[in-house]
């Protein structure tokens, strides 16, 4: 009788690997015989959770949510038997990270390798874009977002700082065209845009009554990515609305000029987010400890003040 864990670590692997010689390579069998074990799982469970052609192996609908059950439990496996190996729980498994692009590659990224470094059985997978995942849904253990966050009851959230904006210009580009002094002098300039959630063009600008709000912008030049967006404002394109931690270092220089700054509002949140199931995970634990340590240490990225500028 086949032992109901049986074919687990094999269809892990395929999933991983991509092929079931990625798979065998990795567990240190032969390919029919991890074939073999995950027909005995499909059999057992009575779906399929592959489907198989010539070229190449992909995973079912089943397939793909029974994926996330067994890395789990693999998973805590790993974390179990490293703490009876050790006798203390030491962060193990692959982690899952989703993080924003540019502020991700720029600000977190490094203290995470640094993390995988010190912690030789930790495992990372990151993923850097702009699009809000669904974190359970999609097997993400953590992730870093910028902005408000709605309610997620399946979701733990610790806050990192804030993003502050600023309008920002070359001064080439000032000489030019001038300096914009009121709300209604940027429809007679090269207005430049970043990746946009909404349908519309928008920067976060202040009201009369002094609460931020979104205005929508006529734009020349659209930029998905922060740094070109950062490189396209340094060259002399135009005006760009851009956060402090990635403008900071080209506003110190003199490479970008503030202007409109009693009218640039917003000030939007930083958090870190984790699945409240995983809470106390040692890989877990380990990650938003190293995240907060790197916002407190951090302050000019996570918590700017007016005097940077």
């Amino acid at each position: 009788m086949d032992h109901r864990f049986t074919g687990i670590r094999e269809f892990v692997a395929v999933a991983r690997g991509g092929s079931f010689t990625a798979a065998a390579f990795e567990l240190g069998v032969t390919g029919s015989a991890v074939g073999k074990s995950i027909t005995r799982l499909e059999t057992r469970l009575g779906v399929q959770l592959l489907h198989r052609t010539t070229r190449r192996i992909d995973l079912t609908t089943a397939g793909e949510t029974y994926l996330l059950s067994c890395q789990r439990i693999l998973e805590e496996l790993d974390h179990s038997e490293a703490f009876l190996a050790t006798g203390h729980e030491q962060p193990v498994g692959l982690l899952r990270i989703d993080l924003p692009t540019t502020f991700g590659r720029r600000h977190i990224l490094p203290s995470l390798l640094n993390l995988g470094l010190r912690h030789a059985g930790l495992n990372l997978s990151v993923s850097l874009r702009d699009r809000t995942v669904d974190m359970v849904s999609e097997g993400i253990d953590l992730a870093v977002r910028i902005g408000e966050l709605a309610d997620y009851p399946d979701l733990v959230a610790r806050r990192l700082g804030e993003q502050r904006m600023v309008i920002c210009a070359s001064p080439a580009y000032l000489k030019q065209r001038g300096i914009p002094a009121r709300r209604e002098d940027l429809a007679s300039h090269d207005c430049l845009i970043g990746a946009r959630r909404e349908h519309r063009p928008t920067w976060l600008l202040k009201n009369n009554q002094g609460d931020t709000e979104l205005h929508e912008i006529a734009f020349r030049h659209e930029l998905t990515d922060g740094d070109g967006l950062l490189y396209a404002c340094v060259a002399g394109c135009g005006l760009a609305q851009l956060p402090t931690w990635l403008a900071g270092d080209a506003l110190r220089s003199g490479a970008l000029t503030p202007v409109l700054t009693t009218l640039s509002g917003g000030a939007m949140p930083i958090h870190v987010l984790w699945q409240k199931t995983w809470h106390h995970q040692p890989k877990v634990r380990v990650t938003v400890d190293e995240l907060l340590r790197l916002a407190a240490s951090e302050r000019s990225v996570f918590n700017p003040s007016g005097e940077l500028l």
